[in-house]
């Protein structure tokens, strides 16, 4: 019997996930783990597929929002172009540092849209 019970305590020692919570809630188990050959319940199945669904929708939105983005990166850059253009050595617009800014904040958005950490 204590044989039993220190091969359960190692055998969840060196489970690598035992213990610990990746915080992303697609990693947790079930609450009700499948049976084998047994399938899931109509709840589950609705469940997964809404999720399913939500997520699909999620990345449609956010390539939208990339596609916009980099549109608007695309614009701001051509401004910023003609901005520098109209410049000399002795001359440095105020409008030419808020359109880099503006830049700058945008490009940033769309890396971390990119990263999928909306």
């Amino acid at each position: 019997m204590r044989s039993h019970f220190l091969v359960l305590v190692v055998a969840l020692a060196l489970t690598p996930s035992f213990g610990q919570s990746s915080g992303d809630p697609q990693s947790f188990p079930p609450r009700h783990p499948a049976i084998p050959g047994q399938e899931p319940s109509p709840e589950e199945a609705e469940a997964a597929k809404q999720a399913k669904e939500m997520a699909k929708k999620a990345n449609e939105e956010r390539q939208v929002q990339l596609k916009r983005d980099t549109d608007k990166l695309l614009q701001l850059s051509t401004e910023l172009k003609q901005y520098v253009d109209k410049t000399n050595e002795n001359v440095l617009s105020l409008d030419v540092i808020k359109k880099a800014e503006e830049i700058e904040k945008l490009a940033h958005n769309v890396k971390v849209k990119m990263k999928g950490n909306n």
